[in-house]
C-alpha cells in the first residue's frame, strides 16, 4: 500500500469522525441551551435582562452571564448575580453537566435547593448568597467534592450544618453567615485542611469549639463566628492557625481566659472577642502583634493594665475597644504615638491617673471614650485633633478649667464632661459648627453652680 493510498484511507476515517464529533458537540450545546431556556421560563426577570438577551436564535455561548469552555464548547459558568431575579431555582440546572461555577447571588430567589444540583460533580464555585432561600442545608452538597467556594450566606436557611460537608475536601471558603442555623458546628468541619475562610457569623449555633481545631487548619485566614450562642473555652491551640488574619468570636458565651497562644498569630489584623464572659488578664503578647489594626475585647471581666509600649509594638492600630471590663492602672503615656488610631474606648473600667497629653495630638482620632473611670488631674489642651467627633469623659475625677482649645475642635459633635470636678468659666463654643447644631437640639443639662460647671448630654 503506497503513501497516497494510506493518506486517502486515513482521510476517509477522519472526516466521518469529525462530523460525528461536531454533531455531538452541537447536540450537547443544544442540550445546555434547552436547560437555560427552561431556567428563563421558570424565573421572574423584572429587568428583562434574560428576556432581551437569551434567544434560541443566538449561540448560548454569547448569552449574557453564560461562559463556555474552549475545547468542548459546553456551558461551564453561569453568572447571574444582581439581576433581581425571582422565583425558585429550577431542577433543570442539574443537567448542566460541565458547569464549573454557579453564581446566582444578590437576587430574590426563594425556596429549597433542588437535589438535582447534586449531580454537578464538576462544580468548583457555588455562590447563592443574598437571596431568600430557605429549608435545610442539604447533605448532598457533600457529594460535590471539587467545590472550593460554598457561599450561601444572607438567606433563610434553618436546621443544622450537615456532617456531610466534611467530604468537601477541597473547600477553601465556607460562608453560611446571616442565616437561622442552629445546633453545634460539626467538629469535622474544622478538619478540612484546605479551608481559608469560615464565616458562620450571625446564626444561632451553640456548643463549643474543638480544642485541636487549629492543628488541622494550616491555611485558615479568617474565622467569623460572632453573634452565635457558642460557649466553652476559646481553644488553646488557636495560636497554631499561623495564617489567621481575622479572629471574630464576639457576641457569644465563651468563658475562661484568652489563650496566651493568640499572641503567636503574627499576621493577625483584627481580634474580636468582645461581649463574652471572658476573665483574667489580657495576655501581653497580644499587644506585641505588629499587624493588629483592631482589638475589640469589650464587655468581659478582663483585668490587668495596658503595657507602656503598646503603640510601639502595634503601629497599625486603628481601634482599641476595651470598655466595660476591670482594667486598671494608668493609660499609657505613649498612647498618642498610635498614629493610625481612630477609636479609643476605655470606658467603664478602673483606669486612674492623668489623661496623657499625647492623646490630643493624634490627627486620626475620631472618638475618645474614657468615661466612667477614676481619671484625675486637668484635661490637657486639645492641640491637634482635626477629626475628633466624640469626646466622652463623664464620671471621672477631672478638675481645673476646661481648656479653651476645645473650641478649636471643629468636627466635634458630642461632648460630655459631666460628673467631674471642673471649675472656672465655660469655654466659648462658637467655632464648633457641627457641635452647636447637635448641642442645642440634644442638650440634657448645662448648669453653673458656685463656679463649678457640669455639662451633660444625652448618652
Amino acid at each position: 500500500m503506497n503513501y497516497h493510498t494510506c493518506f486517502l484511507l486515513l482521510l476517509g476515517l477522519f472526516i466521518p469522525c469529525s462530523v460525528v464529533c461536531l454533531a455531538m458537540t452541537a447536540r450537547n450545546l443544544n442540550s445546555d441551551q434547552f436547560v437555560l431556556l427552561e431556567f428563563k421560563d421558570c424565573i421572574a426577570d423584572p429587568q428583562n435582562v434574560l428576556a432581551n438577551n437569551w434567544s434560541a436564535s443566538t449561540s448560548v455561548c454569547n448569552w449574557i452571564g453564560v461562559s463556555c469552555g474552549i475545547i468542548h464548547k459546553r456551558v461551564i459558568a453561569l453568572n447571574l448575580t444582581s439581576m433581581n431575579l425571582r422565583g425558585t431555582i429550577p431542577p433543570h440546572l442539574g443537567n448542566l453537566s460541565f458547569l464549573l461555577s454557579l453564581d446566582l447571588s444578590s437576587n430574590n430567589l426563594s425556596g429549597h435547593l433542588p437535589k438535582e444540583l447534586g449531580k454537578l460533580h464538576r462544580l468548583r464555585i457555588i455562590q447563592l448568597s443574598y437571596n431568600r432561600l430557605n429549608g435545610e442545608i442539604p447533605a448532598w452538597l457533600g457529594n460535590l467534592q471539587r467545590v472550593q467556594r460554598l457561599e450561601m450566606g444572607n438567606n433563610n436557611f434553618t436546621g443544622t450544618i450537615p456532617q456531610a460537608l466534611v467530604n468537601m475536601s477541597n473547600l477553601e471558603i465556607l460562608n453560611l453567615q446571616f442565616n437561622q442555623l442552629s445546633g453545634q458546628v460539626p467538629y469535622s468541619i474544622f478538619k478540612i485542611s484546605a479551608l481559608k475562610i469560615v464565616s458562620l457569623f450571625s446564626n444561632s449555633l451553640s456548643g463549643s469549639l474543638p480544642n485541636d481545631m487549629c492543628q488541622h487548619l494550616p491555611k485558615l485566614e479568617g474565622l467569623y463566628l460572632s453573634r452565635n450562642e457558642l460557649s466553652g473555652n476559646i481553644p488553646s491551640s488557636m495560636g497554631k492557625c499561623n495564617n489567621l488574619q481575622i479572629l471574630a468570636l464576639s457576641y457569644n458565651q465563651f468563658t475562661g481566659i484568652i489563650p496566651r497562644s493568640i499572641g503567636n498569630l503574627t499576621r493577625l489584623e483584627k481580634l474580636y472577642l468582645g461581649l463574652n464572659n471572658l476573665e483574667g488578664q489580657i495576655p501581653t503578647p497580644i499587644f506585641n502583634i505588629s499587624s493588629l489594626k483592631t482589638i475589640f475585647l469589650s464587655n468581659n471581666s478582663l483585668s490587668s493594665s495596658l503595657p507602656n509600649g503598646l503603640c510601639y509594638h502595634c503601629p497599625m492600630l486603628e481601634g482599641l475597644l476595651l470598655e466595660h471590663n476591670e482594667l486598671s492602672g494608668n493609660i499609657p503615656s505613649s498612647m498618642g504615638e498610635c498614629y493610625q488610631l481612630q477609636i479609643l474606648n476605655l470606658a467603664a473600667n478602673k483606669f486612674s491617673g492623668l489623661i496623657p497629653k499625647s492623646i490630643f495630638n493624634s490627627t486620626m482620632l475620631q472618638g475618645i471614650y474614657l468615661n466612667d473611670n477614676s481619671l484625675e488631674g486637668n484635661l490637657p489642651p486639645i492641640t491637634n485633633a482635626p477629626k475628633l467627633e466624640n469626646l466622652l469623659l463623664w464620671r471621672n475625677k477631672l478638675s481645673g478649667n476646661i481648656p479653651n482649645s476645645i473650641s478649636n475642635v471643629s468636627m466635634l459633635k458630642e461632648l460630655d464632661l459631666s460628673d467631674n470636678l471642673f471649675s472656672g468659666p465655660i469655654p466659648t463654643l462658637g467655632n464648633l459648627r457641627l457641635f452647636n447644631k447637635w448641642y442645642y437640639s440634644c442638650v440634657g443639662v448645662l448648669s453653673l453652680d458656685s463656679a463649678k460647671i457640669s455639662m451633660g448630654l444625652w448618652r
